[in-house]
């Protein structure tokens, strides 16, 4: 049966944090859905729920493993890899696994998934009438962060590392074709990738950003200094490869022309 949306879900180490109750009341509601766990190396019993889960929801639910902890990057990749290969649906979409956006607000945003959209993402963006929970360091350093990616995108995006996005289908298989630089930075490198595909002059009427309803800061990570060292040589690098791939694209355009 052809499924609306799918969902991946990497897990690492997921086994007394997985909210099991909320996919859980959700799936009982949502049968159009399929949520891809991908359970990246676990050194717990991760794999052990994800199955016990799975046994309640056999059409609703699909799990794969990496071999070894790879990272959040490749776990999505080698989720959408695995969806687009085997299941048949419209829209599929990434999520963090403790849920800080609900399955019910990602699953929300296919309705403007129309027309010429073929890409949308959560914005954690504070207003009258949101609930947005992040701790003030956190905040902090994700606006700094995120406003040096967006001058180097050169895109007006407020919050490009919201772990909710979602793609058609089609647009997917690009995006993910290829590893990606960065293990955490992976989502600056999906915006790249989208302007490769469409091209600066009409990326803008492909992409929409939605804020946020709900977003509950739930995970108990403590960010490491190392990080933030790792974080500013990612985007060098980053940077540094899309603007080559682009420069390439524009010669390519040029010389056809001629």
């Amino acid at each position: 049966m052809k499924k609306n949306i799918c969902i991946v879900i990497p897990c690492y180490n997921e086994e007394k944090r997985l909210p099991q109750l909320a996919y859980e009341n959700f799936l009982r509601l949502n049968s159009e859905t399929l949520i891809c766990f991908v359970n990246d190396g676990s050194s717990d019993n991760t794999l052990g729920v994800l199955e016990t889960l799975q046994t309640e929801f056999t059409d609703n639910i699909a799990i794969i493993s990496n071999p070894k902890n790879l990272g959040k990057a490749e776990s999505v990749r080698n989720g959408m890899h695995f969806c687009n290969e085997n299941f048949n649906f419209n829209f599929i979409a990434y999520l963090d696994a403790d849920l800080s956006t609900s399955l019910e607000e990602c699953a929300s945003l296919t309705k403007y998934l129309k027309d010429s959209i073929t890409f949308a993402f959560g914005s954690r963006i504070m207003k009258i009438g949101s609930v947005i929970e992040r701790r003030p360091y956190r905040f902090l350093t994700g606006r700094i962060i995120a406003t040096i990616i967006s001058l180097i995108l050169k895109l007006k995006v407020y919050d490009t590392q919201c772990g909710c996005k979602i793609f058609t289908k089609e647009l997917s298989a690009h995006v993910f074709k290829k590893p990606f630089i960065s293990k955490w930075l992976f989502d600056v490198e999906i915006f790249y990738r989208i302007i490769l595909v469409y091209g600066r002059d009409k990326v803008l009427n492909r992409m929409l950003e939605i804020p946020l309803k709900r977003w509950i800061d739930v995970g108990k990570s403590k960010v490491k200094i190392s990080f933030f060292l790792r974080l500013w040589v990612d985007l060098y690098l980053i940077h540094k490869t899309y603007k080559r791939k682009e420069q390439g694209l524009r010669k390519t355009k040029i010389a056809s022309v001629k």
